[in-house]
Parts: structure tokens; C-alpha cells; sequence
């Protein structure tokens, strides 16, 4: 259990984040996800995460820590951009 003990508030926090915008379809028309979006979402923020953790295990020059960490959290935004306004005019994207 103790091996697991962050796994807590990294889930919480991702509940958080997934609730904002199931709160938001409650009071606006404007943000229309559907459960394939949640899921998506979801898996993005999981390997985040789980790869932020597995940085943190590995590696111990915190130079290389903050610069892999930041790569993760660049590639995050990119990938979460680009799938939902269709920022890279890819088939994937959201407009």
C-alpha cells in the first residue's frame, strides 16, 4: 500500500480535471463532450502522469528531471490542442 501512496492525489486531481468540464455541460451549450472525449482525456492525463512518476524513480539529476518533465507537460498540451480545436489541421482534430 505504502508503494501506491501517491497514486491518490494524482487521481484525485484528475477527477478534479474531469469534472470542470461534465460541470460546464450543465450550465452551458458551448462545451459538448461526449463520453469518448472523457475517456481521452483521461488516458492523456493518466500517462502524463504515470510518466512524470516514472521520472521522478529513474532519474536523479533534477536537471534532467525538470527538462523531461517539461517535455511531457509541452507534448501534453500539443497533443490535447491539437485533438480538441484542431490546432495542427490534423483528421483528429476537434473543428
Amino acid at each position: 500500500i505504502m508503494k501506491y501512496k501517491k497514486l491518490l492525489p494524482i487521481s484525485c486531481a484528475i477527477v478534479l480535471l474531469l469534472l470542470a468540464p461534465l460541470l460546464a455541460m450543465q450550465f452551458t451549450n458551448e462545451v459538448n463532450w461526449t463520453p469518448f472525449d472523457f475517456i481521452i482525456a483521461a488516458v492523456l492525463l493518466i500517462a502524463t502522469s504515470v510518466l512524470s512518476q516514472l521520472i521522478l524513480r529513474k532519474t536523479t539529476i533534477i536537471q534532467y528531471r525538470i527538462c523531461i518533465f517539461a517535455i511531457i507537460c509541452i507534448l501534453l498540451v500539443f497533443v490535447w490542442a491539437a485533438l480538441t480545436v484542431g490546432f495542427f489541421d490534423t483528421a483528429f482534430g476537434g473543428s
